[in-house]
């Protein structure tokens, strides 16, 4: 009974944990359950690892900021993860089998503090020949995770909620302009606070110190993509998985139709046009979970053919070195 909860609750709560003062209560009447064993059993899948946190996932151009996946080559990783994880500014790291082994998203407010940050990397480690890439479009962003997860599931399911999208769309001293409007300093501590992890009790908000009103504004004004529990891929159940890069041909038109049909795959959790770069002629990129070796496999012969069957590049996630949420402001 408890299983199938979890396996209820996480349908609910990856896209829309309720932002209200009393969030485990409503839940509860959504389920047909009762508060306490609601709340139970989201600890329990806070405990277990499955929840990474619960909290906002806000839209970093939004706030004026700008993020940039990097690709680059280097020997010595350990000491290149070592580095990384000393610099709050870039969120994700993975090793991949590829010659370019070392794929990393850094998030700043300029393309001359990225390049600073990369370049420090090279100064201090071994990393070289790096490649910083924008989202030329993006596709797919955001997306939740089914939750069959934790049970016999061979895919993502649609229906559990993923979200298939493209991208959403004073003295400034004091305020940051952003395209979501002026933000104040309240907004900067809101804000701040909404990209951790919410406490662990039954009234999170009230405890945070955070308005739910606001945090609804937020999501209205599309600051924030969603309100929700952000889960470890591997500890729910999608334990490999790899980013697939695809060549296409120059047509916009082709582009677009190609990166949306991959977009509307289950298993594809987000999907991007990039430059291409010397010696990397892909330009859509997607990443692909599944629960096994075989599952993933089929997954890639599937996108593949559903666009076409383009000239791709398999770069399998071998280790995970950094995975954290941004702390904006």
């Amino acid at each position: 009974m408890v299983r199938e909860l979890e396996q209820n609750l996480l349908a609910i709560i990856q896209d829309a944990f309720p932002l209200e003062d009393c969030p485990y209560q409503v839940l509860a009447g959504q389920l047909g359950s009762d508060e306490q064993s609601v709340f139970d059993a989201v600890e329990n899948l806070r405990m277990s690892g499955v929840i990474r946190r619960i909290g906002g996932v806000y839209d970093s151009k939004a706030l004026g900021f700008i993020s940039r996946l990097c690709a680059g080559k280097v020997c010595n990783v350990d000491k290149l993860a070592d580095a990384v994880n000393e610099i709050p500014a870039i969120t994700h790291n993975y090793v991949r089998s590829h010659e370019y082994n070392v794929w990393f998203t850094v998030i700043a407010e300029s393309e001359d503090e990225i390049r600073k940050i990369v370049d420090g990397l090279c100064t201090s480690t071994d990393l070289h020949d790096v490649h910083i890439l924008s989202a030329t479009k993006k596709f797919k962003i955001n997306t939740v995770m089914g939750a069959s997860a934790l049970v016999d599931s061979r895919q993502l399911t649609v229906d559990s909620g993923v979200i298939l999208s493209e991208a959403r769309n004073s003295d400034l001293s004091l305020r940051k302009q952003s395209p979501a409007g002026i933000l104040s300093d309240s907004d900067w501590a809101r804000i701040r606070v909404a990209c951790t992890d919410i406490p662990h009790t039954l009234t999170p908000f009230k405890d945070w110190g955070v308005s739910c009103e606001e945090l609804r504004d937020d999501l209205a004004q599309k600051r924030m993509r969603r309100f929700g529990a952000i889960l470890r891929h591997q500890e729910a159940g999608f334990a490999y998985n790899a980013m697939v890069c695809f060549g296409l041909d120059e047509r916009r038109e082709t582009k677009d139709e190609r990166g949306w049909a991959l977009a509307k795959k289950p298993y594809v959790s987000h999907c991007y046009e990039r430059p291409v770069f010397e010696g990397f002629p892909y330009s859509l990129y997607a990443m692909m979970h599944a629960r096994s070796a075989e599952d993933l496999e089929c997954y890639i012969k599937d996108a593949a053919a559903s666009i076409g069957n383009p000239e791709y590049v398999v770069l399998h996630s071998v280790k995970e070195l950094k995975k954290t949420s941004f702390r904006f402001f």
